[in-house]
């Protein structure tokens, strides 16, 4: 059985919308695995002497949950060792 989670974050860019959430799911991988979904709950700029400066997001993230090894197998992974060099 598949168990997914998900998580809403804040990303932007001084590009785009797609470059904020392109930046939102990119740095959202590099700690967690297994990402499935992102949606946009909503878009917004920040501006500056009437020009726009920032495009930001907020995204809802969906990522799947790894299941966790049984004790028996924590415990044999536990007892592999790495071979010797030399």
């Amino acid at each position: 059985m598949t168990i997914l989670k998900s998580e809403q974050i804040l990303a932007d860019s001084t590009k785009s919308f797609e470059d904020a959430v392109q930046n939102a799911v990119s740095r959202f991988s590099k700690t967690v695995r297994g990402v499935k979904l992102a949606h946009v709950n909503s878009q917004s700029v920040t501006v500056e002497g009437g020009k726009v400066t920032s495009y930001r997001v907020n995204l809802q993230i969906t990522f799947e949950v790894e299941d966790m090894p049984s004790k028996s197998e924590a415990k044999a992974d536990a007892k592999v060792k790495p071979a010797k060099k030399g």
